[in-house]
């Protein structure tokens, strides 16, 4: 992993899916997402994660795209308007 290449000995990399993290309950300061919240179906199911594996105290930072309206498919389905 890239943490790994870096000598960094304090980070740990786990793959999963947001609406079921393979952390266990309280063992997470900080909870970052970027850019994955409107690309899960069931955000309701990921904010439960994130306040489930979060310590007492802990933090939540989000940086997402958030719309007021309903986007059309065909915008939906245009990867380069949801990509840099």
């Amino acid at each position: 992993s890239s943490a790994k290449a870096m000598g960094l000995e304090n980070v740990e990399v786990r793959e999963g899916y947001a609406e079921s993290l393979p952390v266990e309950d309280a063992a997470a300061h900080v909870v970052i997402s970027n850019g994955v919240i409107n690309l899960c179906p069931d955000k309701p199911a990921v904010f439960r994660e994130m306040f489930r594996v979060l310590k007492a105290g802990g933090r939540i930072q989000v940086g997402d795209i958030l719309v007021h309206e309903e986007v059309p498919q065909d915008a939906r389905d245009d990867i380069d308007l949801w990509s840099g």
